[in-house]
């Protein structure tokens, strides 16, 4: 109940936010990533993610993501995540291109719930995330870099269409907030909210595909100019369990 609280009061400051005046920059924007789940054991598993994100119109980069986080399941209704991501921004405006990129360095933890009725699946997400992005002008990277804080709450839905031995449809849907703390931050405390909805397709025990939609509207720095992105997203996943290897290997 606390989480489903805090979301609301969230929901009330993006609510609140969204009275003042805006400058609104629309994007259309194509993320394709592939991820791995590496299953250590029952407890224990390794997710690494690489993610490129490009501007539709006109055809530009806008950034690529690594990203590496070990999970600890507790039981099958909660689990915890810590790790690394490094971000490299090409540009966030795809008229205006530059001859560097300016790198992004990431802690992030998390807590995932998880709630299972019959076929629809309810999950709740709280991360933190530790930025330190590089300092940069519009000429060249400067020296040192700024430091933030940023907390994420997503509410995600997933409900299995269809199901027969290794093979699955489900639709996902889910909403995200994300806010901004720091010294550094001063008129958008508010980031971003992330809608999302998808399908995704099991292909065998080992690879699954995901198409979705997503539609990020984020405030920026000045607080009053705003990016409302369109966004095609395709995921690979690759799951590999490593008990499994090492006993076909024995065998």
């Amino acid at each position: 109940m606390k989480t489903i609280r805090l979301f609301c009061l969230l929901l009330i400051c993006f609510a609140s936010k969204a009275q003042t005046e805006k400058n609104i920059d629309h994007q259309s924007l194509l993320w394709t990533r592939y991820y791995n789940q590496l299953t250590i054991n029952k407890k224990w598993a390794i997710h690494t993610e690489f993610d490129n994100r490009i501007f539709i119109n006109p055809v530009e980069e806008n950034l690529y993501v690594f990203r590496i986080h070990g999970r600890y399941k507790i039981n099958n209704n909660v689990d915890f995540g810590a790790g690394y991501a490094y971000f490299s921004v090409a540009t966030q405006d795809p008229e205006v291109t530059y001859d560097f990129r300016i790198p992004e360095h990431r802690g992030q933890q998390d807590v995932t719930l998880k709630q299972e009725f019959g076929n629809f699946t309810l999950n709740q997400r709280l991360q933190v995330e530790e930025r330190f992005i590089h300092n940069a002008n519009k000429v060249e990277l400067l020296p040192g870099t700024t430091f933030s804080w940023r907390f994420r709450y997503r509410l995600q839905g997933e409900y299995s269409c269809w199901k027969k031995d290794s093979q699955y449809l489900k639709g996902i849907v889910y909403d995200e907030l994300m806010i901004n703390a720091g010294e550094s931050i001063v008129k958008n405390t508010f980031d971003q909210n992330r809608i999302y909805a998808a399908l995704q397709y099991g292909i065998n025990k080992n690879f699954a595909v995901e198409l979705g939609y997503l539609n990020s509207f984020q405030q920026r720095a000045s607080g009053v100019n705003y990016f409302d992105r369109d966004i095609i997203r395709f995921t690979l996943f690759h799951k590999i369990k490593l008990k499994e290897r090492q006993k076909t290997q024995t065998n």
